[in-house]
């Protein structure tokens, strides 16, 4: 047998050179004076002036390290929502989470599911962990649980759904969720990833508490960076079985939420105030975005988080990427979504209302251009 080649620097093991890095939205535009960034589901009233004070207060203490078991801000989420301190593990954003768990629970050759227009980083945390990815079919854009079931098989380790999903701003009712749970395996980790929950306004919807209080495979991840407008910090959470707590405690980093990211968490979940704003301005101006947006002509499917996806029908001219660029011009930054898998479409979150009103007269005459060239 011939002597291998000897490598002259790092190799990576097989597989991670293979992995799309994750591309964020956009964050600006050049040569255009005002921009209002609707490319990353960002809420447009900012993070509670309750959190801000308590970000600043870390100023003069930056030089100690945080409390590595997150105590204070575990007990915070717990009485806020009613669970078992616990049971909770915090993350460098839920992103962080969703990591550890494909990597407690996934290994070389093992698969794990997801939907066509999943979130990236479900495919991203599977194929690091060594795992194959298994992309389960959606039906109108809503992730369909016998797809997910009939792809099921001995190598499957873990299910992630996000509910709502993003980009598409579709749910599943908590009647599928408990379907879908109880024809998987138990040796089967789902995830439950309810990083828009406070936004949704169905009353057949479910975080998943209580399939994770009463089952030892369910996992449900939440984030701070979206109602709670702390995305510049950093910070997610997530419910599970003390078996799953336990695993993950194991492997995440002793520090891997900072002092400022748990000062201004804790301070968020106390501005009640703040938060029923957020959500009474998003549930106002997601409706109106749809009828105006569906009023120009353009199709927008039916959205329960805070963004609209809004369809550009290509028998009529119109390209997804010259809608964006047409946007741009006027200092509008969207989602392009190809990299999910649908490029006729741009994801646009629900801005202020000085944004919103923007964003329509600005489709209207990106529509009324492309109608009269």
């Amino acid at each position: 047998m011939p002597d291998l080649p000897v490598p002259d620097r790092p190799v990576p093991r097989p597989g991670i050179l293979e992995i799309d890095p994750y591309v964020p939205g956009k964050s600006g535009v050049s040569g255009v004076a005002k921009v209002y960034k609707l490319s990353s589901n960002e809420t447009p009233l900012g993070a509670s002036p309750q959190a801000v004070q308590a970000f600043a207060s870390l100023a003069g203490k930056l030089e100690l390290y945080p409390d590595g078991s997150v105590s204070r801000l575990r007990t915070a989420i717990a009485n806020r929502f009613g669970l078992d301190a616990d049971r909770i593990v915090c993350g460098n954003g839920s992103d962080d989470l969703l990591h550890l768990l494909a990597g407690a629970y996934v290994g070389p050759g093992d698969e794990g599911i997801f939907t066509t227009h999943g979130f990236l980083v479900y495919k991203i945390a599977i194929l690091a962990a060594g795992g194959v990815p298994v992309v389960a079919p959606e039906k109108d854009l809503t992730a369909d649980v016998d797809a997910i079931l009939a792809l099921v098989t001995e190598r499957t380790r873990i299910v992630f759904l996000a509910n709502p999903n993003n980009p598409t701003g579709t749910y599943l009712p908590f009647d599928e969720i408990k379907r879908l749970h109880a024809s998987l395996p138990k040796r089967v980790v789902l995830v439950l990833d309810a990083a828009y929950a406070e936004y949704v306004r169905r009353n057949d919807y479910a975080e998943g508490i209580e399939l994770v209080a009463t089952n030892e495979n369910v996992v449900m991840t939440r984030t701070f960076s979206k109602i709670f407008g702390l995305a510049n910090l950093r910070l997610g959470w997530c419910y599970a079985p003390a078996g799953i707590c336990d695993a993950l405690n194991r492997i995440r980093g002793p520090f891997n939420v900072n002092g400022a990211a748990l000062e201004a968490g804790i301070a968020a979940l106390a501005d009640h105030a703040h938060l029923q704003k957020a959500v009474d301005h998003n549930e106002t101006w997601l409706t109106w975005l749809t009828e105006e947006i569906g009023r120009i002509g353009l199709s927008v499917t039916p959205s329960v988080a805070n963004f609209v996806l809004v369809h550009f029908p290509q028998a009529a001219g119109m390209s997804a990427a010259d809608a964006e660029m047409f946007l741009a011009r006027r200092g509008l930054v969207v989602r392009a979504v190809t990299a999910y898998g649908l490029p006729h479409a741009l994801r646009i979150t629900v801005g202020s209302e000085e944004a919103n009103h923007l964003v329509v007269a600005a489709l209207r005459d990106f529509t009324q251009a492309v109608h009269h060239a």
